[in-house]
């Protein structure tokens, strides 16, 4: 481990970003965003450089070309090497691989934004500790590097020296971690208020994905589940979707199976949560007025069911996610 990772007043903490091709430009604006807000005693806190295996243009996802001057040996030079992700599948270059394996080794902090795991992994750095990625893109790195221990559904984690964060704004959550943990939650909290953004959210709270439903293959119940989306305040029950739809129990399930992927029962809860998940960001409504306006009936219920989809309390959901304007 190289005694002088810690940064201190006199000389910034040097980050060094390596880019793939194509680079997510979000991926990239988020460190130098962050960081560049750093002082200490009126110096700066980190110094950024970007580097890339090929310089010169690099593709990005958004059709244009980032030019980046610096190649891979830069890296020798990081305290932290931090690898940019494209927000979707790609080839990793093996000279990326060779040379955050080889930071690694020198004691380096080794960091990734989206799949930008993949690389650390590719590099054997994942072997037997805990990591996560976009959540798009989990499953895939599960099944090709079986001896990490995915966390699916986080922000990001940390586990030693290797640090990775889940896809686009999660890049943020993990930057303002790494902020607080080289200059204290002082700092950090004025960065993110500076760049109006959220303070360091913990590592653990999950990704907010949608939980999306597989996509309808058919309009057969499309009226009962019109019908049921504007009666979610009632207590409706598999037998009442099946009258309404005029058909059996056993055949609406049947149907309903075949062209939403889940069943009645499933889908109308999803249906629920997210029900209560726009009227936590988009009203001022008390959580048990919520609660039955969802179908969820109680206020404990509603708690229990969006701490299992979101990892949140209620109070906590709106208080991150609320619409509403706010003043003073």
């Amino acid at each position: 481990m190289r005694s002088d990772r810690k940064p201190t007043p006199w000389r910034p903490h040097r980050v060094v970003v390596i880019a793939p091709s194509p680079l997510s430009m979000f991926n990239l604006a988020i460190p130098e965003l962050l960081f560049s807000k750093v002082e200490i005693d009126g110096a700066p806190g980190y110094e950024l450089t970007v580097c890339t295996p090929e310089p010169g243009p690099v593709a990005t996802t958004g059709g244009l070309d980032l030019y980046v001057g610096l190649g891979l040996e830069a890296v020798a030079d990081a305290d932290t090497v931090l690898v940019a992700g494209t927000g979707q599948r790609y080839t990793v270059d093996p000279r990326t691989v060779e040379a955050v394996r080889a930071a690694a080794a020198d004691g380096r902090r080794i960091t990734s934004i989206c799949s930008g795991a993949f690389v650390l992994a590719e590099a054997g750095l994942l072997d037997g500790r805990s990591a996560t990625t976009y959540w798009e893109l989990a499953e895939e790195l599960r099944r090709r590097y079986p001896a990490l221990d995915l966390k699916g559904d986080v922000l990001y984690v940390e586990d030693g020296d290797v640090m990775t964060s889940s896809g686009y704004a999660a890049g943020i959550d993990m930057c303002l971690h790494i902020i607080r943990t080289d200059y204290g939650a002082a700092v950090a909290n004025q960065v993110a208020r500076a760049a109006l953004v959220a303070p360091v959210r913990p590592g653990g709270q999950t990704q907010f994905t949608q939980t999306p439903l597989p996509p309808e293959r058919g309009v057969a119940c499309a009226d009962v589940r019109g019908w049921a989306m504007r009666n979610l305040d009632r207590p409706l029950t598999l037998a009442d979707l099946a009258r309404h739809a005029g058909v059996s129990v056993r055949t609406l399930t049947r149907r309903f199976q075949a062209e939403s992927g889940v069943s009645p029962l499933q889908w109308l809860l999803h249906q629920r949560i997210e029900r209560a998940k726009e009227l936590l960001e988009t009203t001022t409504l008390a959580m048990d007025r919520i609660a039955e306006a969802s179908g969820l009936g109680s206020a404990d219920s509603l708690r229990a069911h969006l701490v299992r989809r979101t990892g949140l309390t209620p109070s906590a959901y709106r208080a991150g996610f609320s619409r509403l304007e706010r003043v003073g």
